[in-house]
């Protein structure tokens, strides 16, 4: 400042003070969203909400984290490509760390026929649960009556499995088959959608049966 004074006779402390201020609050604009990143990812460092290896989802971004950078976190989705995600985007919106632990509690639906024993029903889906391999042991397995559907009695069935994303889809896998095998098994319905029509008025039933054509007669 005090060389553009001598260079620029003109030129007063207060000018040179302002224009610097202008200076400053333009760069600042700028560059607020590279501050933003440079910041989120200090703190994201700095305290560890997640490491490379860890599994996260944050709205529609989903994928295994590679690396922390200052501005940018990398992630590896499961379809194979590379994201890459600015830190202010994670530092600022929730983000589920879905392998903060290496286990994950998995639910699906399932039902059985209303005219089915349900009590029948509950213990014959709980022990086929429990026998399944990606069941993690000593966590509990709970099988419970949900509701009525529309045409089917609903059965939440939840367990424990591994919290990686393969883990659960070939949890959830092994438990489906399991479940329908032993329904099957037991001889338990597994219904499909029905639905009754109800008309306002009888519907007459009208036809004629078809005769065969004696021997010797033209079918044509």
């Amino acid at each position: 400042m005090l060389a553009a004074i001598v260079v620029f006779p003109g030129l007063s402390p207060t000018k040179a003070l302002g224009g610097l201020g202008l200076l400053s609050v333009a760069v600042g604009f700028a560059c607020r969203d590279t501050f933003e990143n440079f910041f989120a990812g200090m703190l994201m460092l700095w305290k560890y909400p997640f490491e490379s290896g860890d599994f996260i989802r944050s709205g529609d971004i989903f994928g295994r984290v590679e690396q922390i950078n200052i501005r940018m976190t990398l992630l590896r989705k499961v379809s194979g490509e590379l994201l890459l995600v600015p830190n202010s985007k994670l530092f600022q919106n929730p983000t589920e760390v879905l392998t903060d632990r290496p286990m994950r509690r998995i639910t699906v639906m399932t039902g059985v026929a209303y005219g089915e024993d349900l009590a029948a029903a509950l213990t014959v889906i709980e022990t086929a649960v429990t026998g399944c391999d990606t069941v993690i042991a000593g966590q509990p397995v709970q099988i419970f009556a949900h509701g009525f559907g529309d045409s089917s009695m609903d059965i939440e069935v939840t367990w424990w499995c591994d919290a990686t994303p393969l883990g659960v889809r070939r949890s959830r896998s092994e438990i489906v088959v399991a479940v329908k095998a032993a329904l099957d098994a037991a001889g338990i319905e597994i219904p499909f959608p029905y639905r009754t029509l109800t008309f306002a008025q009888p519907l007459p039933l009208t036809g004629t049966t078809p005769t065969a054509a004696s021997d010797g007669d033209d079918p044509g």
